[in-house]
């Protein structure tokens, strides 16, 4: 009897449930420690590169954390780690050369950006010499460019329409065929073909236009892409019931499919446009620069803004190449603004999530 009570009142062993987990502190204490290793690497072996140290410092992370997961949380937490570790390994090799481009951009192209840059040409002013302005660069790449759009995003937002209502048999499988070849051209073969049909087969001169027709070559695929994809995501319950009521397709389409696919088409446009703001290659081929201004893009040569940097960037001075640093970052500048716009007309147009 007393024996039994013994046995009873013993205590159980306790469990947990709960694994043994790594601090919060521990990644960053061990990315530190793989900074200073990294460094120390390096300056001991005589690495005068700091990627070199960066790489040595990544492997050591990564590493060291799959090694510490392993000892205290167990093998397939520490599996688990390891892609994590990898995954901000990657973003910070991608990140790093983006901060690093934008920080000489911002630090060189800041000597010579103010009112007077942005509001003057290069009309009279040598390459040699400080002075000169963008202006006539800014005014040719919004022409140029906006006339592309004009060109490309209702012929672009008109195929995608095709391709994903209308479009059955042949004729779409050989218009997909030419989008997805469309959108592995390079930009100078977009240039030759211009160049060879509009000024030299149809006797032209070189003008902005022209560029704008290359640049709305390389535009239109990417419309239809985006377009064709968002058109694919509004639900075939709208359609049907729009259907349903007697609506016509081209009304439903007008009324019921593009209103709600809106948000996505007006994002892959301004994303297009970003894409074509800074293309060169067929600039330089059809528009031929200029210093001077020049409102009129269907006559005449004129300048836009990867057309200036590199014709600064050529004329190899001091003064020009500020010149072509300010340049750069007021198209960056530009390219950002726009990607701001597409993700706002993103949100501004995207569904409202009910409560």
């Amino acid at each position: 009897m007393d024996s039994t009570v013994v046995a009873d009142s013993a205590p159980l062993p306790s469990y947990t449930l709960r694994q043994p987990r790594l601090p919060r502190w521990a990644p960053a204490a061990l990315a530190a420690a793989a900074v200073a290793v990294g460094v120390g690497t390096g300056l001991g072996a005589g690495l005068g590169s700091r990627i070199q140290w960066g790489l040595i410092a990544a492997v050591v992370f990564v590493a060291g954390m799959f090694v510490l997961a392993a000892r205290v949380e167990g093998l397939r937490q520490a599996k688990d780690r390891l892609a994590t570790s990898m995954v901000w390994v990657c973003f910070l090799l991608a990140v790093v050369p983006l901060v690093s481009l934008m920080w000489e951009t911002v630090s060189r192209g800041a000597k010579v950006l103010d009112g007077n840059f942005l509001s003057h040409s290069m009309a009279g002013v040598l390459t040699i010499q400080p002075g000169g302005g963008v202006y006539h660069a800014i005014i040719g790449t919004l022409e140029q460019v906006g006339i592309a759009t004009a060109i490309a995003a209702p012929i672009g937002l008109l195929t995608a329409i095709y391709l994903v209502e209308y479009g059955r048999g042949r004729l779409a499988k050989a218009v997909t065929f030419f989008v997805d070849v469309m959108t592995g051209i390079p930009s100078i073969v977009a240039g030759l073909f211009v160049l060879s049909f509009w000024i030299l087969m149809m006797d032209n001169g070189y003008s902005g236009f022209a560029g704008s027709m290359a640049l709305a070559i390389l535009m239109m695929p990417v419309v239809v892409r985006s377009t064709e994809e968002m058109l694919k995501l509004v639900p075939n319950e709208l359609r049907e019931a729009s259907y349903a009521l007697g609506v016509p397709k081209w009304r439903t389409i007008l009324k019921v499919v593009l209103p709600t696919a809106i948000g996505g088409i007006a994002t892959g446009v301004m994303l297009a446009v970003a894409r074509i703001a800074g293309e060169s290659a067929p600039i330089v081929l059809l528009v031929f620069g200029s210093q001077v201004i020049n409102n009129n893009p269907f006559e005449g040569a004129q300048s836009s803004l990867p057309y200036y940097i590199y014709e600064q960037w050529a004329a190899g001075n001091e003064a020009s190449y500020d010149r072509a640093w300010a340049a750069a970052l007021v198209l960056i500048a530009f390219v950002m603004i726009l990607n701001l716009v597409a993700r706002g007309i993103a949100r501004w147009k995207a569904p409202k999530a009910g409560r």
